[in-house]
């Protein structure tokens, strides 16, 4: 039986969509290395340009056999003809190769190094992006949305904040790039460790990320955590980033991906640390994080990344839950809230407080976190430590708010199942 007209063109739709979302960031990147970095706004505009014509062919013509080798095409042709009409471009296509080599401003002897270097036109890009005149968080958000391809929604939730307010800081952002016609421009080779925080930043929360995804209908979404590794692998393989915090973002990375294929169960729902079956982590991934971990004690340096991959660390080298040193990871916890002034790691640590001091103590330090009432796994963790104490009924009402609060599929199922317990268990008198 054919489908209708109606669900033909809702399942090219999806389609599209669904290339449009994974390819967008891969085609920025190329289409900046070919013409040009400080034309990056430009070249976002080519893109959706591209997509607003698959919008309009696919449905009648179908989807090509192969979408993003059609979306490339379509990309740099709609590109080559601006250019063309800007009049600068009226020579033959022979002369775009000299015109860009020129628009880049790299010297052969320079570009020849970073090409060596950093052979990825998505991580050149990002470092394009994270220019020192606009601000850390500015610049983060344009290396996930330009480069990475999240949606200012999943960059709302990795910043913990509205969608409106990072669609606002983006636009702020662009508007600051023009106002200040700023050179878009891969920076000098000794210039690359100032802009390292921001790319290092925009890494960890597109892993973040793939591990935890904030929208859609799977939990995981390995396809970004394994990007995020292998972009921080390169790093750390440069002459001039492979510095301790990378290392250890990327022992971070590998320590947590390694417990990946274990975080869900058969039908996708999850899996809490303790119920996980550990002989399905990956032990190479570990291994390679341990190493790295040991590469970022090379120095003097203690940033955030080493102390949550020393986290990591005591969870993946554990043999069971029942033998995760509680006492170690509230220390590193302690010492990250030095280093912090997130919410989030107030919360994290709060959950180490009541697996080393017991339920009770774990409710009252989540009592001290302040501006989370929105997030989840606030909720979450309350209603686990009043389960513990036999609260059922309080349990009970902050899993419920989780369950308001949950914006996957699996999440919902989890909570759900976690009110059944409730409604099932009666405390002891």
């Amino acid at each position: 039986m054919s489908e209708s007209p109606s669900s033909t063109t809702a399942s090219t739709q999806f389609a599209t969509e669904h290339f449009f979302r994974h390819e967008s960031a891969r085609l920025v990147a190329t289409l900046a290395g070919q013409f040009g970095a400080q034309r990056l706004q430009w070249v976002e505009d080519v893109v959706q340009e591209a997509l607003v014509r698959a919008l309009q062919t696919w449905p009648y013509r179908g989807v090509p056999d192969n979408p993003a080798a059609w979306l490339t095409q379509t990309a740099r042709h709609i590109a080559l003809d601006q250019l063309r009409r800007e009049q600068r471009w009226n020579e033959r296509e022979e002369g775009i190769s000299a015109e860009q080599a020129r628009w880049m401003a790299v010297p052969a002897e320079s570009a020849a190094d970073n090409e060596v270097h950093l052979p990825d036109d998505t991580l050149r890009l990002m470092f394009v992006c994270c220019h020192p005149q606009l601000s850390a968080e500015a610049q983060i958000a344009l290396a996930l949305r330009t480069l990475c391809g999240l949606s200012p929604a999943e960059i709302a939730a990795a910043f913990v904040t509205s969608e409106a307010a990072i669609s606002k800081r983006l636009v702020r952002a662009r508007q600051r790039i023009r106002e200040l016609a700023l050179p878009f421009e891969l920076p000098e080779a000794n210039e690359l460790p100032q802009r390292l925080d921001a790319v290092l930043a925009s890494l960890y929360l597109l892993f973040n990320e793939g591990y935890k995804a904030s929208s859609g209908e799977h939990l995981v979404r390995s396809d970004l955590c394994h990007e995020a590794i292998r972009l921080t692998a390169l790093l750390a393989t440069h002459q001039h980033t492979g510095l301790q915090q990378c290392h250890a973002l990327l022992a971070l990375m590998l320590l947590t991906a390694a417990r990946l294929p274990a975080r869900t169960d058969e039908a996708g729902d999850i899996l809490r640390l303790h119920e996980q079956d550990r002989r399905l982590w990956d032990q190479a991934l570990i291994h390679r994080g341990l190493q790295h971990l040991q590469l970022s004690a090379n120095g003097d340096a203690l940033t955030e990344y080493h102390l949550e991959a020393g986290i990591a660390a005591c969870h993946s080298t554990a043999a069971d839950s029942g033998s995760t040193d509680w006492q170690r990871i509230l220390a590193l916890y302690d010492q990250l809230v030095l280093l912090t002034s997130s919410s989030v790691v107030a919360l994290n640590r709060a959950i180490a407080v009541g697996r080393v001091h017991g339920a009770q103590s774990g409710l009252d330090a989540l009592e001290a976190v302040h501006g989370l009432d929105g997030y989840l796994s606030l909720h979450a963790a309350r209603g686990t430590f009043a389960a513990e104490l036999g609260q059922m009924q309080d349990a009970a009402t902050h899993y419920r708010r989780a369950h308001v609060l949950a914006a996957l599929p699996s999440e919902r199922s989890f909570f759900e199942r976690l009110l059944a317990e409730c409604e099932t268990t009666r405390p002891i008198k």
